[in-house]
């Protein structure tokens, strides 16, 4: 299994408003792939910015190219991402899980 790790941030005000969007948008858009096993979604607020965490669980690397396509290691944004990001990582980090 391969572990997805995603970061974004947003400004405090829009801190609930993009945890909504997740929750009605990506959640759906990630457990309908082929491969898809499960998700930790994590937040906080530091430094007075609301910061996201996102680690997906994923049979392998296939199933994550079906996700995020070919250069599975460049980050997937959705449109409405630009109404509440500050910024665009432009890479996730991809880890093998040997134990959960």
């Amino acid at each position: 299994m391969i572990a997805r790790i995603w970061h974004g941030k947003t400004s405090v005000d829009n801190f609930d408003a993009y945890t909504d969007f997740l929750k009605q948008v990506a959640i759906p858009d990630y457990q309908k792939t082929d491969g898809f096993k499960g998700l930790t979604f994590l937040r906080q607020i530091q430094n007075n910015e609301g910061h996201f965490n996102l680690i997906t669980f994923w049979e392998n690397l296939e199933a994550i190219k079906n996700f995020a396509g070919h250069d599975f290691e460049k980050a997937k944004y959705y449109p409405e991402d630009d109404n509440f990001l500050l910024e665009f990582e432009e890479k996730v980090n991809h880890h093998e899980v040997f134990a959960s």
